[in-house]
């Protein structure tokens, strides 16, 4: 699981997916919203900066 800013908003996408699992008017709001996607799928959620650039790593893996 990804969260990325991209077009304007910030998204999370499951990793291989073609389509944004949902977005956010903020960086938080997507946050939250992916980190809460990875635990419930038991896998990693890769939190990245405006430039791409990994910010933070956090692994749910069961």
């Amino acid at each position: 699981m990804e969260t990325f800013y991209a077009d304007g908003r910030w998204k999370n996408q499951v990793v291989g997916n073609s389509r944004a699992s949902s977005t956010g008017d903020t960086k938080a709001e997507a946050q939250a919203d992916g980190r809460e996607l990875a635990r419930k799928r038991g896998v990693t959620h890769v939190v990245r900066r405006k430039d791409g650039e990994i910010a933070e790593r956090h692994d749910y893996g069961r």
